[in-house]
């Protein structure tokens, strides 16, 4: 996911110059102009969100389908109530290992997501897919609002 919310925070930011502009974008000798660009963005997120071959949410807790084992430590361990004991550094990879749903549900975080086969491995091992990363979220947020933004125009 890291690659298409960069892109997409970048065609949404593109739009409004776009606009601003009263401008389109020459592809040889196509124009596309900036809703297109929209339509773009939006099946996207779309996509990241469950419209895709599986059915299934890249982001953690949206939809009823959506990654259990996601590749980070405060969701792997367990709540403290039910085991109260210290877990080292080192110690915590039994728990990274289980497989597990994880215990903790890190709602609205963005994974990595499928291969370019658009398959998807739902495990803590497989960091590629599985790890929420700054650098696919943040963008993701400002595409959300931008998705947001345009609905309430």
């Amino acid at each position: 996911m890291q690659n298409p919310t960069a892109l997409c925070f970048l065609l949404a930011a593109y739009t409004r110059v776009l606009r601003a502009q009263n401008r389109v974008v020459q592809c040889g000798d196509v124009n596309i102009a900036p809703s297109r660009l929209d339509r773009f963005v939006e099946g996207q997120v779309d996509y990241i969100l469950g419209s895709n071959p599986l059915g299934m949410s890249y982001m953690v807790g949206y939809g009823s389908k959506y990654p259990q084992r996601i590749h980070h430590r405060g969701s792997v361990l367990p709540d403290i109530r039910k085991h109260p004991e210290r877990i080292g550094c080192s110690e915590g990879y039994g728990f990274f290992r289980n497989v597990t749903s994880n215990p903790n549900v890190l709602i609205g975080a963005v994974v990595g997501g499928p291969d370019v086969n658009d398959r998807f491995q739902d495990s803590r091992l497989v960091v590629s897919q599985s790890e929420p990363t700054t650098y696919i979220n943040a963008p993701f947020v400002g595409v959300l609002a931008f998705v947001k933004g345009r609905a309430n125009v």
